[in-house]
């Protein structure tokens, strides 16, 4: 293992031990203390743990290991030992957390404990995935599964929380306490989209003009210096060309206003840059 290997794999653990730590607060702090319920196998041992007399960790252990030895083979070597290293250190942190040190909740209430517990949920789970490693329990179900199909993996995780979310129904007395898990879940989904995806302020604009030239020679003065023509044909086999952009929203208002004067038969499609890689992202 070279340098740059031991480099990557270093701060991998950094992450996977940062988002196992928030993880298990999320847990601690605001959901078992307030009976709420979370997706994955975090959630299902959560039910476990309140229909039984074990622990979350013993139960997330419990159901997680079957599942990584069916998954293995699917997951590649070292993918599936930081999965398993995750997988104790969120048990153990949790169990600490709640059956040793006894630590409180740090709100009472089952409205803001969904909200912020959704919120620590989510960051652990970015920061564990940005570790290039997984919770396990329904992320490797998904991978096994679409693997060997054409189901999507965010498919199959929204099936499987559906599922351990409808289980609480017949648990919980309080149907509230259900709907606010699902809130929570969706705060969760959004924290971790947030954290991976970043919040862009970036629009796609593909500009199909006539005065290709023209505009490219303003979108560099005005705009920005990046952009790509493409060349097309349409649909009577005629030449098209077509400019590529992405541009800030704050710039967006300019873009319009410069086409709608220079070439008002021009055509725009505009777009979300919901990500982006490279040249300082």
């Amino acid at each position: 293992m070279n340098r740059f290997c031991i480099k990557d794999e270093i701060k991998n653990y950094v992450f996977i031990l940062l988002g196992s730590i928030t993880l298990s607060l999320g847990i601690v702090w605001f959901f078992i203390p307030n009976g709420i319920i979370t997706g994955g196998t975090a959630g299902l041992a959560l039910l476990l743990h309140y229909i039984s007399s074990y622990s979350v960790g013993f139960w997330m252990v419990a159901v997680n290991l079957p599942l990584l030895l069916l998954g293995i083979k699917y997951l590649g070597k070292s993918f599936a030992i930081r999965t398993v290293i995750t997988i104790i250190l969120i048990s153990t942190f949790v169990d600490v957390s709640f059956e040793i040190l006894h630590i409180k909740a740090l709100v009472e209430d089952v409205i803001l404990a969904s909200i912020f517990g959704g919120v620590l949920i989510g960051i652990g789970l970015a920061f564990v995935i940005k570790g290039n490693s997984s919770a396990g329990g329904s992320t490797i179900i998904a991978r096994v599964i679409s693997s060997k199909s054409e189901i999507k993996p965010g498919q199959i995780i929204f099936i499987i929380d559906f599922f351990i979310i409808l289980s609480s129904l017949f648990i919980f007395d309080e149907t509230a306490k259900v709907l606010w898990s699902i809130i929570s879940i969706y705060i969760t989904a959004i924290a971790v989209d947030k954290i991976l995806t970043g919040n862009l302020n970036k629009k796609v604009v593909h500009l199909v003009t006539n005065e290709v030239e023209q505009m490219s020679s303003l979108i560099k003065e005005h705009i920005g210096p990046y952009g790509t023509v493409i060349n097309g044909t349409g649909l009577y086999n005629e030449n098209k060309k077509m400019i590529l952009i992405v541009i800030e929203v704050t710039k967006l208002q300019l873009l319009r206003d410069l086409v709608k004067k220079n070439d008002p038969e021009a055509f725009l499609i505009i777009s979300e840059a919901n990500e982006m890689l490279g040249r300082g992202h």
